[in-house]
């Protein structure tokens, strides 16, 4: 269920796969590092994508046009995204050093393609006044049924405090997700649970989500944690920004 995977011969790092690695995730994602000069054209037959700029200076031409986008990390700036259907195509053109995460999964519908820009993210805070502020962090969602209906997929990020719990209470639902973990210093690191199991999550590491998993995170302190958040939503039975909690932890709804 985790994996800190190395970047292979072509500088991709594969997290889950349609049909392959974590093929319960039911999507295809993937970090790819390009240097200046470098460029990648993204079209699918099949499926719908969204590429997140997680760091570095990129251009991305789409549709007759060309728009730059620049983000120095994950913990300094909010990000650029472009999310689009089947059968369109993307080229991403590296101005220098870029880092950046590709979100795939079929999709039959046909949309119009979205520029997401910082100001377009919606940027949340939670836990602030409750439990001490143990739970504090900010979530920023680029895209989820509410703002993309037509999408079979979420996308979003969680800015996670040294020390701190996110995903908090422990809670599940019925679709897949998945995290692409980074942190603010290389030897950073924190705990992620799945159901009853717990494992030490690293700089660069993904955590697979299987349904109906009590799923929550917590930080090493000193060390800032980062991570992008992904769902598949179900046929039928989209994720629509709900949880269920725990039964035994419901109460820390209610706790100051």
């Amino acid at each position: 269920m985790y994996e800190t995977p190395a970047f292979n011969e072509n500088q991709e790092k594969l997290l889950c796969e349609m049909g392959g690695k974590n093929a319960d995730m039911r999507m295809t994602i993937k970090v790819k590092r390009m240097t200046a000069g470098q460029a990648l054209t993204l079209c699918s037959a099949s499926n719908e994508t969204a590429v997140l700029l997680l760091a570095g200076e990129a251009e991305f031409s789409f549709a007759g046009r060309t728009e730059r986008a620049s983000r120095r990390s994950p913990f300094l700036d909010k990000p650029y995204c472009v999310h689009f259907p089947r059968k369109k195509a993307v080229t991403v053109s590296a101005v220098g050093d870029v880092r950046i995460l590709i979100q795939q999964t079929d999709n039959d519908r046909d949309f119009p393609l979205k520029w997401y820009t910082p100001d377009d993210c919606m940027l949340q805070e939670f836990g602030k006044s409750q439990w001490n502020g143990t739970a504090h962090r900010q979530v920023l969602t680029v895209f989820d049924y509410e703002s993309a209906p037509y999408s079979n997929m979420v996308l979003g990020e969680v800015f996670h405090k040294p020390g701190c719990w996110s995903s908090y209470p422990p809670h599940y639902h019925p679709q897949p997700e998945l995290y692409y973990y980074e942190f603010d210093k290389p030897q950073g690191f924190g705990v992620g649970f799945v159901g009853d199991d717990c494992f030490k999550v690293l700089d660069g590491g993904a955590l697979a989500i299987t349904p109906m998993q009590t799923h929550q995170q917590v930080a090493a302190p000193g060390y800032s944690m980062y991570y992008v958040w992904m769902i598949r939503h179900l046929e039928g039975d989209p994720w629509r920004k709900t949880r269920i909690d725990a039964p035994e932890h419901k109460w820390l709804l209610n706790a100051e």
